[in-house]
């Protein structure tokens, strides 16, 4: 049997290394576009400036023209990965020009299925000047998204980039609302600091494996029927060893609406849609690394 083809950008990084694994154990034929190899040799990586229409077009045509094996899908994770570490422009440029990119070319060359790694930033909450509670909790796909700055923005632009291409084509865009991205090497120094509450308010606490989100993303790939779409990815419990009650009461004292019970380690950021629409379900929790 023929593998499937599927393209991920960014497989050289932080969680698209594990991505990269995830589709090659579940018998893919993986094309990582980057501009740098994994440390890992995982599978074929072709050098890629996303910004680049040019160079994405064709870097994808190389595998979905002709004669040769249609690509599957295309996860696209690479990015400026946060807030303030590069200029205003800079980020909010990059981000939204390479998601411009990958999904004109994938329309232009019949890729049917695109997976986008946005934020949980797009609610503006994690980058915000000065911080803010959220309307209600948890926070899900429904909560307005309020971002100041570039990063967060170019997540929401992004989303709405998404939606534009799925009306002109139909194309299947999933957008991926992450939490904070942890690898297995983070869980230490995590628990080393767990008493440092404040330290991750501005997340909410919130964190997702690196292995959780591969998993997601063949969940997204494989699925069928789901248009354009947000989905939170994020575990089911905080990052805190505190109950989650406990941190709403003594840090969100202002949010009076409630949605569904907090009860335990309960997180503040609700996968609730993406285990409905992917049938997913996150298998890592903190206190078990």
């Amino acid at each position: 049997m023929d593998k499937k083809r599927i393209i991920v950008t960014g497989g050289s990084g932080k969680a698209g290394q594990w991505i990269l694994k995830h589709f090659v154990e579940n018998n893919y034929d993986v094309i990582n576009l980057d501009v740098k190899a994994p440390a890992e040799p995982i599978c074929r990586t072709i050098i890629t400036d996303l910004n680049d229409l040019g160079q994405v077009h064709n870097a994808i045509s190389q595998f979905s023209t002709g004669n040769r094996k249609e690509v599957e899908g295309i996860v696209h994770f690479a990015a400026i990965p946060q807030a303030y570490t590069h200029t205003n422009e800079v980020c909010f440029r990059n981000n939204v020009m390479s998601t411009y990119n990958i999904l004109e070319a994938a329309a232009n060359l019949g890729v049917k299925k695109v997976v986008l790694a946005s934020s949980e930033s797009s609610y503006g909450i994690c980058f915000a000047s000065e911080f803010f509670e959220p309307q209600y909790l948890p926070i899900d796909e429904d909560h307005p998204q309020l971002p100041e700055d570039s990063y967060g923005l170019s997540k929401v632009v992004n989303e709405v980039t998404a939606q534009a291409f799925n009306r002109r084509t139909g194309m299947q865009v999933v957008s991926f609302r992450l939490g904070n991205i942890l690898v297995p090497e983070s869980y230490e120094q995590l628990k080393a600091n767990f008493d440092n509450t404040d330290a991750r308010l501005r997340i909410l606490w919130s964190y997702i494996d690196a292995r959780d989100v591969a998993t997601a993303c063949l969940k997204a790939i494989e699925v069928d029927g789901l248009g354009a779409e947000a989905l939170i990815i994020a575990a089911d419990d905080s990052s805190s060893n505190r109950p989650t009650l406990d941190l709403v009461a003594k840090y969100l004292p202002g949010v009076k609406e409630i949605r569904s019970p907090l009860e335990g380690r309960t997180s503040l950021i609700s996968n609730a849609k993406a285990k409905r629409l992917l049938g997913w379900e996150p298998q890592i929790k903190l206190m078990e690394q």
